[in-house]
């Protein structure tokens, strides 16, 4: 019994078919398997970043809050250098205040 030529190449493309759909769906299934991998291994990567940025952002706040200090240290300097300054130009003054009543005693002595 020879089976027409039609009927032959359906038959072999309904196999074709069916065969193909089982390869999709092993390819389905192994990209399902494979994505939780995936998905695994990014979520590693990011959790990385996210404590290198937490590294570095603990390292710059360590930094502003030396910068910080330092500009309270410089400011305490200059306050005593101000202190310094006024207590230099009001004995100074006092000097010259001083020097001008002597002068001025000396001329009506004489």
């Amino acid at each position: 019994m020879m089976m027409s030529r039609p009927v032959v190449l359906v038959f072999l493309l309904v196999i074709l078919i069916i065969t193909s759909q089982f390869e999709w769906k092993q390819q389905l299934a192994n990209e399902i398997e494979a994505s939780p991998i995936i998905s695994q291994k990014q979520q590693q990567i990011s959790n990385r970043e996210e404590i290198i940025k937490e590294k570095i952002i603990l390292s710059q706040e360590k930094n502003i809050q030396r910068l910080n200090e330092l500009v309270q240290s410089l400011q305490l300097q200059l306050l005593q250098c101000r202190g310094s300054n006024n207590t230099i130009n009001d004995t100074g003054s006092s000097f010259t205040a001083n020097g001008n009543e002597i002068e001025n005693k000396h001329m009506l002595e004489d």
